[in-house]
């Protein structure tokens, strides 16, 4: 286990949202993904924000008083997203998860986005390498 880096179990098949993207289809494409958020990039592919399915939730109680969705990804997004990088080894990721309450970490190298790690992908590596 000691050794192991985040590069090796992090998703990196994952949903990519835009900032002009309308809420709703986020929302489907979070729920359809079963992912707990997505990272919001740009047009050049650069990393501006994350959008929770926590963040989703005053778009979906909007909708439920005026019966329609409105707004776009850009309005709930949090644009202020700690990251982390590939080459992070496991205890260190580990020791981010307990620290915070984030439930999943876009994951870069060298500034770009080439992942995201959850807890879920985490806590099975420990089950696997340890």
């Amino acid at each position: 286990m000691v050794g192991e880096r985040i590069e090796a179990v992090m998703q990196t098949d994952i949903v990519r949202l835009t900032p002009d993207m309308p809420i709703r289809e986020a929302v489907a494409r979070l729920v359809e993904t079963e992912s707990a958020a997505a990272p919001v990039v740009d047009e050049t592919d650069t990393l501006v924000g994350i959008l929770s399915q926590k963040d989703c939730f005053r778009s979906a109680l909007n909708a439920s008083y005026y019966q329609q969705w409105s707004g776009t990804v850009a309005e709930y997004f949090t644009s202020d997203v700690e990251t982390i990088e590939a080459s992070t080894d496991f205890v260190t990721a580990a020791e981010m998860f307990l620290e915070k309450p984030y439930r999943t970490y876009p994951v870069v190298r060298g500034g770009q986005l080439v992942g995201i790690l959850a807890r879920s992908d985490l806590l099975a590596a420990f089950l696997k390498y340890g």
